[in-house]
């Protein structure tokens, strides 16, 4: 793939992307079905992105984010190596009450879909490369963004300049760019490490997804196509590390305790990957001709599977209003606009944040009293059908304040 396609280097732009993570591709594609003219900075190469050693994790995305990606054309390349999540099983350690969600229970089709990071990115370069409006500049960084007068003007760490009426950063939860426009975040650690990696297994997962609750966190076992499963494990901070360490064959017998034997014997295929686990939310998502996105703007912990959906919904609201204010022939960077996107999406970020932070704080621990208390709130909401359906929708992003993306509708 070359490291530049579209249109010439040293035009103004309508949009400058800084970051070509998956929320950063999936509003370029937005943007350029739209027309808009974009600028992506990424500094990896592209064969760097697609390369499995960079990121062996999956995504779980949800039903809306699925519209959004058909809708700019870009589900097609991924479609194939979908998987679909038909049921979603949670349990609390070897409590006898648990939660079923079963995607029978409602008419909108599977309840998400498992798809490995590789093939969504895959897939976001190839709907990119028709796309004469947006141009990809891969390899270069953002030295300095000068955010005074009628455009941002980026200049790029091979010396070529950039301007654009409206900067985004997509560029991750550590952002230079939000960093460099003295935007404060509230965050912290958790002490615990999720461990990623795929398994094989004996017998079919018939699309259900499993999440046991384990005094360590969240432990997942997620549907992925060809009869593997993704995991994602949630362990404490000072034992992962050594657990990692493991020979493939202990790793196996640690991982086979908590998985349990229902899918028979497993296989480790692929690499084992790691992250620190935090939560991380921008104290704005907006300043003078910058808003921030994705994980640029909020980083929470992966117990629901939510982080790119939110992100997605955050790159369906900003192609909307940016789409609409140039339809109208307003400046899509002045904050009038821009105060547009804070409202519609921070509200929605924060109920998201306080749900995972919540939901890991209350099951990431063995008091009893607690333990029996959500015990009984799983079996309740188990035995209580709308407030059940409420949640499954919920879940996969189809209700409230949806952009037009997110409903399946062109912006």
């Amino acid at each position: 793939m070359p490291e530049t396609t579209g249109i010439s280097a040293g035009q103004n732009y309508d949009v400058l992307i800084i970051g070509g993570g998956m929320a950063g591709l999936i509003l370029a594609v937005a943007l350029g079905t739209a027309g808009v003219s974009t600028a992506v900075i990424e500094p990896l190469a592209p064969e760097k992105l697609l390369d499995t050693g960079f990121d062996g994790r999956t995504t779980a995305i949800a039903g809306g984010s699925r519209n959004a990606l058909a809708a700019i054309g870009a589900w097609r390349g991924m479609a194939g190596d979908a998987e679909d999540i038909l049921e979603i099983r949670v349990s609390d350690g070897h409590s006898p009450l648990f939660l079923h969600y079963d995607h029978l229970d409602l008419d909108d089709g599977p309840l998400g879909y498992i798809v490995e990071n590789q093939i969504i990115r895959s897939a976001l370069l190839e709907r990119l490369a028709p796309l004469s409006s947006v141009k990809l500049l891969f390899g270069r960084r953002v030295q300095s963004l000068d955010r005074e007068g009628p455009f941002a003007k980026a200049v790029l760490s091979d010396g070529e300049t950039v301007m654009a009426h409206l900067a985004i950063a997509t560029d991750g939860r550590g952002s230079p760019t939000r960093e460099a426009a003295n935007i404060n975040v509230k965050q912290w650690r958790y002490p615990q490490t999720g461990i990623v990696c795929t398994v094989k297994h004996q017998h079919p997962h018939h699309g259900i997804a499993q999440e046991h609750f384990l005094p360590a966190g969240p432990f997942a076992i997620l549907p992925m196509t060809e009869q593997r499963s993704s995991i994602v494990w949630t362990e404490k901070a000072d034992l992962a590390p050594k657990i990692l360490e493991l020979p493939d064959p202990e790793f196996a017998e640690e991982l086979q305790i908590r998985f349990g034997d229902y899918l028979g014997d497993l296989e480790i295929v692929g690499p084992k990957f790691s992250y620190p686990l935090g939560l991380l939310h921008a104290e704005h998502y907006i300043t003078p001709r910058l808003a921030l996105a994705g994980d640029a703007a909020h980083a929470i912990h992966p117990i629901a599977g939510q982080g790119l959906n939110i992100g997605i919904r955050d790159a369906a609201a900003l192609a909307e209003i940016v789409v609409d204010a140039l339809r109208l022939g307003l400046d899509p960077g002045s904050i009038n606009v821009l105060e547009t996107y804070e409202r519609w999406r921070r509200f929605d970020n924060t109920m998201m944040i306080a749900a995972t932070d919540g939901l890991n704080r209350v099951f990431s621990n063995d008091v009893a009293p607690i333990k029996l208390a959500r015990d009984i709130g799983l079996a309740a909401v188990n035995q209580t059908p709308p407030l059940k359906r409420l949640f499954m929708r919920h879940a996969m992003g189809v209700l409230g304040d949806l952009p037009r993306l997110i409903r399946g509708e062109p912006i």
